[in-house]
This record gives C-alpha cells, structure tokens and sequence, in this order.
C-alpha cells in the first residue's frame, strides 16, 4: 500500500465568511464531545507537520497506511490483519475500530498514515473526514480536522480531502488528526479556494439529455424517455402511492445512467428505510454508484444528517464543474424527519406539519440546477402519496409544482398487474423541447394525442406492446410516424 509523496507546504489563505446557508446546515449536526487527550494540542501537531515535511522528503519513501484501502475490504480480511499484527480482540471489535487499530498499528513509530474522507463540519468549527461507505456516520476510524485549519485553508462542508494525518499515541484514545492536505475534490489544494461558490452558479434549463433507454426489454426506462425525458440539472418528483414499483424503478434508473454515462457521479440516498431495501438496493446497482442511508430505526437527526452532507458532497462536485445525479427515496420522510427533529418555527399547521420544517427539505430539492458553468446537480426524488397520512398529503402538496419534471405511479395500473405502473397523461417534462429532436417532439406529440382518449390501464397496455415490436425507442416512434 505504498503512495506517491504529496508536496509539502500550506499557502495561508484569507479566511472566508460562512454564509447563512452554511450556518443552518452546521446546526443540523450534533456537537462531538471531545475530551482532554483525544486530540493533539498546537504543539504536537506543529511538531507533526515538521516531521512529516521531512520525512517526506527522504528519496525513500516508507510504504504506509491507506485509510481507504483498509475501509474497502471485508470484515473477515480485517480480522486476519489485525491477528498478524497482533492487535488483542480483534474478533469482537466493531469494524471502524478494527480499521483504527490496523492504521495506528501499521502507522509505525512516525505514525502517519495516509488518509482520505467527506468533511463534515461541527458548529463549533472544527470537523471530521466521514466515510461515503459508512453512510457518513460517526465512527472511530474518521480523521479529526482542527478548527485552525479548516480556517486557513477555508475548507467546505461536503469536500473530499486527501492527505496525511497523525495516529494517537499508543497510551492514548482520540482520532488520527489532519496534518496535511494534499487534492481536495481530486484537485490540487492550492486551487480548491478558487473554486465558486454553489449559490453563486448561474442556474440554466436543463439542455443536455440523460439517456435512460437501455435493452429493448427493459420497458420502464424507455416509457421514462418518451414520458417525461429527464436532462442534466433536472429536477424530477416521482409520485408514488405505496407499492406501484417506485423503488425497482429508481434501481433501473440508476443502472441506465451508468450505463450510459461515464462521466456522471451518481449518489443514491435512503431515507428512513428499511435495512433490508437498503441492501437490496447496494447489490442491485452498479459499484460505482455510491449508496448513502439512514434506517427507519434510527433518530430524525441522523437522517438529517445524512441528508445534508449528501447535499453539501453533490454541491461541492458542481462547483468543480462534475455532474451529479442524486436519487432520493424519498422526499417525504426526509421532510419527516425535519418536522420530527423539531428544525422549524414551531408553528404547527395541517397534519402536525411545522411550516419551517420544509424549509431545509425545499433547498435540497432546490439544489437541483444546470450551471451555466459546465457542473450540473440532478435531483430525481420520490414523493409519497395516498398512505392515509395527512402530514404526507401536506408535504406532497408543499413540493407540488417545485419540480420541472414529474413521473406519476398510479395504482389502476398495479390493480391490473400492469407495469410500469406510470400514468402518461399526468406525467411530463418542463421545457422538453431543449431535450428533444425536433423530429421526436413531434411524435411524441402525436403519442400523447393518442393516448389522451384512452383510459390509463388502455393508454398503458397498448405503449407497452407497441414498444415490445420495437428494438428501440427511435424505431417504435418513427414506425407510429409512419402508420
């Protein structure tokens, strides 16, 4: 697990004013506790850097520990390092600890160690690097980042650091603490405070279209296509009563987007789900799709958590100028989760809804944009309707009409066994000719015009096997152009 030296050295930069959109977000965290000893005062990590400035340099370098190379391997392969290393209970420790105890042990007598995560900050300034495959959630194995640096550097909630930290001594308890930055968002530091800031983006139509047809038999991404065509920067409700399918919809979804597009980053976000979906959800998707969750058993203020450093990670890619598609399931218990963790004005309405309780709900899904600037932020959210629950009606209603494009699952469909469950007439897209050839929109058209005489079950039935005599999408429409 050898690595190539960073370059040593730090520009002290101006320090940057946090906006009131960072503020809100730090106060959704709650504080660490840190105890005298965990960390290392000024003095050690001065004497830290210093050491590492020179060992760094020596022709020679020593192999060390990757933080992230030990992260990605299974539980059992940990285990049989730590029995090599002679680490004592190595069989019963939780897995965050047993990487802890690998880096510290295999750190060696300078302890550094290089590292890599998400920084999250705290409200009282300081931070931690947060592990995507952990689901962001606090654990031994994070890496502390002193508020001084985070200063100095003007680092931001949400980007991925790279560099070098130093392991607590042997007789102490604590975390690896952040010496040295070395790439943030893959770039060099030195750059990283040039980079705009998300707010200060120009938001544009989206122009660009995302392709979700893939195999001539998976029909519910090609209906998506013809529908209600999705673009980078767009902002998509799917309406779903419960059990018409918006889940294995949003699994082929994902599974089309990295098919066809290689240069998109694609973050799945669960929300109060069941642990079992959550898994189902891990090895039915791609691995290069980043799954990110928080389960029904656990506190609102985790699934805020979650949430707002998805948010903050996906912002942060944009103002490099990546494009970031989020799918998230789903909207409605994440606005839950606000309205239960008491973030709003405390005014009760409808349903037991605080009315700024989707304040921070409505930026997330606002987050959603094409940059006139070449970044992009997709966001493809689940609303649930028709659980019987009016606190759901009322969300659903807040969020009615703030997206630019809408997918509607009905259950006259699912009735029938009909699939993909999705009503034509009630869905589409915003602004589609930007996405559409001429020549498509025309017949897209002339579908819709089709259709509309029909009921949905008769309007469904009859897409789907006009489709299945067709090997594409182009070729069912030109032959309906034709006819």
């Amino acid at each position: 697990m050898s690595t190539e030296a960073p370059k040593s050295g730090q520009r002290r930069r101006r320090r940057r004013k946090k906006s009131s959109g960072d503020r809100a977000a730090a106060a959704a965290v709650a504080t660490v506790e840190i105890l005298p000893g965990m960390i290392p005062d000024e003095d050690t990590l001065a004497e830290g850097i210093e050491n590492l400035e020179a060992a760094l340099k020596k022709k020679k370098q020593p192999e060390r520990p990757v933080l992230a190379t030990l992260q990605a391997l299974k539980s059992k392969d940990l285990i049989e390092q730590a029995k090599a290393l002679s680490i004592d209970g190595a069989n019963t420790m939780p897995r965050a600890k047993l990487v802890f105890e690998l880096m510290r042990a295999a750190a060696g007598s300078d302890r550094f160690a290089k590292v890599s995560g998400v920084l999250d900050i705290m409200p009282d300034g300081h931070g931690f690097l947060r592990t995507i495959a952990y689901s962001f959630l606090p654990s031994a194995d994070d890496v502390h980042v002193s508020a001084a640096f985070i200063e100095e550097l003007e680092l931001r909630r949400g980007q991925e650091i790279e560099g070098w930290a130093l392991a607590p001594a042997e007789d102490q308890q604590g975390w690896f603490s952040l010496l040295q930055v070395e790439q943030v968002n893959g770039a060099e530091a030195e750059t990283a405070v040039e980079l705009p800031v998300f707010e200060n983006l120009v938001p544009l139509h989206p122009d660009r279209r995302i392709v979700l047809e893939t195999q001539p038999d998976v029909l519910e991404t090609r209906v998506v296509d013809l529908v209600a065509p999705m673009g980078f920067g767009q902002r998509a409700l799917i309406v779903a009563p419960p059990r018409t399918g918006k889940t294995v919809l949003l699994q082929k979804m994902t599974a089309a987007i990295c098919e066809n597009h290689d240069d998109v980053d694609i973050m799945v976000m669960l929300i109060d789900e069941r642990p079992e979906e959550v898994t189902d959800f891990r090895r039915n998707t791609p691995d290069r799709v980043e799954v990110v969750a928080s389960t029904f058993d656990e506190d609102a203020k985790r699934h805020i958590q979650v949430a707002e450093l998805v948010m903050e990670t996906a912002r942060r890619r944009v103002e490099c100028g990546r494009h970031v598609v989020v799918l998230l399931d789903s909207i409605t218990r994440l606005a839950r989760g606000y309205n239960n963790a008491g973030a709003g004005s405390g005014k009760i309405g409808t349903g037991g809804v605080d009315s700024g309780a989707l304040i921070r709900p409505k930026k997330f899904f606002g987050s959603a944009r094409n940059t006139e600037d070449g970044g992009s932020l997709t966001i493809i959210g689940t609303a649930l309707v028709e659980t019987g629950s009016k606190a759901d009606e009322v969300i659903f209603e807040e969020f009615k009409g703030t997206g630019n494009s809408e997918l509607h699952l009905t259950r006259k469909l699912v009735e029938k066994r009909v699939w993909p469950a999705i009503d034509i007439p009630a869905s589409g897209t915003r602004r589609e000719e930007l996405l559409l050839d001429p020549r498509e929109m025309e017949l897209v058209g002339k579908l819709r015009k089709v259709v509309s005489d029909l009921s949905v079950i008769e309007a469904m039935e009859l897409l789907r096997s006009r489709l299945a005599k067709s090997n594409s999408n182009a070729e069912f429409l030109v032959g309906m152009g034709v006819g």
